[in-house]
């Protein structure tokens, strides 16, 4: 027989509001003493093996508009596809490298930008190589539970036609969501990773 689910009421549902900057990056909004500096801050130091790579983006809402309050934090494997973690097991990571990085967004236009390391390939649970990538997870005003999407390269062309994520979405047009340009910002390579929310265009998310 059929469970009857009607005899709990759903609880309230919690937004992430202003004081996630304020648990999460203090020194951020002026709170100091906390610790030293925000966590998260670098991600990769002038120690660490690997090609140095940026990668940056907007934050836009529905309506195409800047979401100027959220906090982006992305995390990746090492040059060598190992992750700065006790739970991986298959050999030592950079030391030189955290595997992670968080940042406000703040400027009027929603923007963020993480120097980091172009990451290496790492297996699927059944064994294949996945493409490059950088996860990212972002928290806002309004949005109950944090998002989690991926950053893929645009010039991994060969990587990105094999790899078991990339290759569960179907439509072409919502898998390029989750591949970034390359263009050159300096002397390295920058790929441009804009997050829609929802609407027209919005950026594939992964249920993790």
């Amino acid at each position: 027989m059929t469970q009857r689910l009607d005899r709990l009421k759903e609880s309230p549902s919690q937004t992430a509001g202003p004081y996630v900057h304020i648990g999460a990056t203090p020194n951020w909004v002026e709170i100091t003493g906390v610790w030293k500096e925000d966590l998260g801050l670098v991600i990769a130091g002038p120690d660490t093996k690997g090609e140095s790579i940026l990668i940056k983006g907007r934050i836009l809402d529905g309506s195409g508009e800047s979401v100027r309050d959220a906090l982006v934090e992305i995390w990746q494997a090492d040059a060598d596809g190992l992750h700065p973690s006790p739970a991986e097991m298959r050999g030592n990571a950079d030391p030189a490298f955290t595997g992670w990085a968080r940042q406000p967004v703040s400027d009027a236009d929603g923007s963020f930008s993480f120097k980091t390391i172009r990451p290496g390939r790492v297996p699927y649970p059944d064994g294949r190589l996945q493409a490059p990538h950088v996860t990212v997870w972002i928290v806002a005003r309004g949005i109950n539970l944090g998002l989690h999407t991926r950053v893929y390269f645009s010039d991994e062309v060969e990587a990105n036609a094999t790899d078991p994520v990339l290759s569960r979405i179907p439509d072409p047009a919502r898998r390029s969501t989750l591949v970034a340009p390359k263009s050159m910002c300096g002397d390295i390579p920058g790929f441009t990773f804009d997050i829609r929310l929802q609407g027209e265009g919005e950026t594939v998310f992964l249920d993790m």
